[in-house]
Parts: C-alpha cells; sequence; structure tokens
C-alpha cells in the first residue's frame, strides 16, 4: 500500500520589524523538521509581518537570503537590487486627528457581538498616515522574480499549494484571506501592504474601493482557519506569544507581558482546535533571551540584527520536546 502524503501548514504570525527578523532566525530550525522545502508546504498562512515571510518564501526566496537581509545585506535573488527600507521607522509619524473608521465604529456600537473586541476598538484609532510604499516595492521585487503562473488578478499559481494573507476590512470588520477561494481578488503586494497596515500607523491600503487594515488586529495568527484544511501537520511561528515567559522588571515591559500571556491564551486555545481537527500542532514562540534582544518596541529597526543573531541560537531549542508539539 502506498504510503500517505504528510499535508504541512505553516502559520507566520504578527509581530511588526522584529516579529519579522524573529520569524526568519527560526526558519532554519523550522526546516529541519519539515518532510519538504519551506517554500513548498501545502498551506502558508500570513498575518502582518507573517504575510512577508510567506510571500517571500513562496516567491522562492531562500532561507540565507532572508537571514541576510535581517542583518542588512543582499545575497542570493536579492543580490544587487535596489530594494527599499521597509522598516520605517521606530515610531510613526502624527495621525490625522479624525476616526479611523466611523462606519465600523457605528457598526460596532449597533451591533457589539458581531465585531471583535479588538477590531471595533481598532475603528477609534485616529487615521495614519505612514505609507507602505517600501513593502510594497519590496513583494513586487520578488513578485517578479518569480516570474510566470499567474491567476486572476496577478495572485500567484503555487504548483505546491495555498497561500492565505489575512487582513480585515475597516469598514465592516470582517476578516479576509485573501489567496483562499471565495476572498476578494488582490495582487500578491497589495494583501501583503493589507496585512500589515497597522491602524492608526499606516493608511487603510485600499483593494478595490474596500479599506483593509492589519490582520492581527483580529488575531495575531488566524491559527483556528487551518482546522478545515485536511492537514497533517501544522507548524506556528507566533513572535507576539510567549510560551515561556521571563519576568522583566521595568512597568512598561510587565505591561507588554501581560499583553502576550492573553494573546498565548488564545494561540493555545485556537492550537487545540486544530488538533481537535486531527492535526498535529507545533508552535514556537520567543522565549526570555528572544524577548530581551526584541524589547517592548517591536517596530524598532535598530535591533533587527540582534534579533535575528539570537533566534539563530534559540530556536531549534524551541522546536525540541515541546509539551503542546504532541
Amino acid at each position: 500500500m502506498r504510503k500517505k502524503r504528510t499535508r504541512v501548514g505553516l502559520v507566520f504570525g504578527a509581530g511588526g520589524v522584529l516579529g519579522a527578523a524573529w520569524m526568519a532566525g527560526a526558519l532554519p530550525a523550522l526546516q529541519e523538521r519539515l518532510p519538504c522545502p519551506v517554500g513548498e508546504a501545502d498551506l502558508m498562512v500570513g498575518t502582518s509581518a507573517g504575510s512577508v515571510i510567506a510571500a517571500a518564501l513562496r516567491c522562492g526566496t531562500g532561507i540565507g537570503d532572508m537571514v541576510a537581509y535581517q542583518r542588512g545585506e543582499q545575497t542570493g535573488m536579492l543580490a544587487g537590487a535596489e530594494l527599499p527600507d521597509v522598516t520605517g521607522g521606530a515610531w510613526p509619524p502624527p495621525p490625522q486627528m479624525i476616526v479611523g473608521s466611523p462606519r465600523l465604529m457605528l457598526a460596532a456600537v449597533r451591533a457589539p457581538h458581531r465585531i471583535h473586541p479588538w477590531v471595533g476598538a481598532s475603528a477609534l484609532l485616529p487615521r495614519g498616515r505612514a505609507r507602505h510604499d517600501g513593502l510594497r516595492a519590496l513583494v513586487d521585487a520578488l513578485h517578479a522574480h518569480y516570474g510566470q503562473g499567474l491567476t486572476g488578478p496577478g495572485w500567484p499559481d503555487w504548483v505546491n499549494g495555498e497561500t492565505w494573507i489575512v487582513a480585515v476590512d475597516y469598514d465592516s470588520g470582517r476578516r479576509v484571506f485573501f489567496g483562499r477561494a471565495g476572498a476578494p481578488p488582490a495582487r500578491l503586494p497589495d494583501a501583503v501592504v493589507a496585512s500589515c497596515s497597522i491602524p492608526g500607523w499606516y493608511q487603510p491600503a485600499v483593494i478595490d474601493g474596500r479599506r483593509y487594515i492589519d490582520g492581527g488586529v483580529r488575531s495575531v495568527t488566524s491559527l483556528r482557519s487551518v482546522a478545515s484544511g485536511g492537514l497533517d501537520e501544522v507548524f506556528v511561528l507566533a513572535p507576539m506569544a510567549s510560551l515561556v515567559a521571563d519576568r522583566p522588571v521595568k512597568p512598561l515591559a510587565r505591561m507588554e507581558r501581560r499583553l502576550r500571556q492573553a494573546m498565548t491564551v488564545r494561540l493555545l486555545r485556537d492550537a487545540e482546535a486544530v488538533r481537535s481537527a486531527g492535526a498535529r500542532v507545533t508552535i514556537v514562540t520567543p522565549g526570555p533571551e528572544d524577548l530581551a534582544a526584541i524589547g517592548v518596541n517591536l517596530m524598532d529597526p535598530r535591533r533587527r540584527r540582534a534579533v535575528v543573531e539570537t533566534s539563530l541560537r534559540t530556536s531549534s531549542a524551541g522546536f525540541a520536546a515541546l509539551p503542546w508539539a504532541a
């Protein structure tokens, strides 16, 4: 009897500039545990920073090239490319003093049970001014290197599997999985920009007349969404959760850890739902050494190199014999 092929899903979570650096550092350890090349997984789900990781892998960017990019170097398919710095800066420009989404705010007031609390709260944030021109140019360059094989309005036809990029409709509050059957059509660079558009910081992304914001507002991983995907193995990189907590002294760091704790609880609930559907789930998050390198500001580009170097050292241990990986 022919052995059944293991179907693998990869979930890359939100985490800002430093979350992307941490995930890039974790990719070598992840690859060691996969039955296939990381870019050929049956399903990838990317949220915010995770959408950049997923798009880069699907477009053929090598793990070594991604690590080098986080170190400020360009190698492989990125060598010699005139790519912009997509990190922006550690802090946003002053926002416009108008409510980000009056329609979503009204919907949350009229039917609060239908709108996720974090999504509803995002409607009250002032409208961001920052633009993702650099990020769009980067994904455009990766996409152009990928070459032929486009279906619909510019979504790559990946032979090896599906790729879902998660964003939130800023007027309805509905979560959208670009690339999933039935989702609104979108070009890959536009979908990634939408998934990374932090409300209050960046301008909402506009796709076909609809405004979209960061998918992490709804869920930092959207892990539960893969439960119906018929997967055997699911690996999760979640920069904004922490399975192994530390005890920082500074008040701001303690507040950040409480937020991480809430996100971790939600992540573990989602993992149980996926396990109940028959998949084995392995979750890796930043540990105490990673958290010290990351600090409290996930958007601080000055820490990128330190974060990726730390993750390269710590991630193998993070994958090893975890009780929640069974």
